[in-house]
């Protein structure tokens, strides 16, 4: 069994959350969450040992528009695994101007099932 020490940042109190966690059948498992305050912090704290997400933000190229770069982020987070293959993704991506905030720059970046959107009018 191995124990992870994990800040809370849901809110301001940012507890040091400890999780133990071994591989059952495999899968990394959760087996004890101490030191939380709330079950926010106990939610928190086991999906970022197993599995932590992150939303990604960042700009792509903008054709035709009043600035060279348009502003994008995910829709929701993604694997932290994947935010290298995603930023690969828009990095070679450019969009023609006129773009809404909300539309949709990248359908499921780097296969994630994750849409990247424009955040600004460009």
């Amino acid at each position: 069994m191995q124990t992870t020490k994990v800040t809370c940042v849901i809110c301001p109190v940012g507890c040091t959350i400890e999780v133990d966690h071994e591989k059952i059948d495999g899968k990394e498992t959760v087996i004890e969450v101490r030191n939380n305050k709330c079950p926010r912090g106990y939610k928190y704290a086991s999906a970022e040992v197993i599995n932590p997400e992150r939303v990604l933000t960042s700009t792509v190229r903008l054709v035709g528009g009043s600035a060279a770069r348009l502003s994008v982020k995910s829709e929701r987070p993604v694997p932290k695994t994947s935010l290298f293959d995603c930023m690969k993704e828009i990095r070679k991506t450019s969009v023609a101007s006129p773009v809404k905030m909300g539309d949709v720059i990248i359908e499921n970046v780097a296969g994630t099932g994750v849409n990247i959107v424009a955040t600004h009018n460009g």
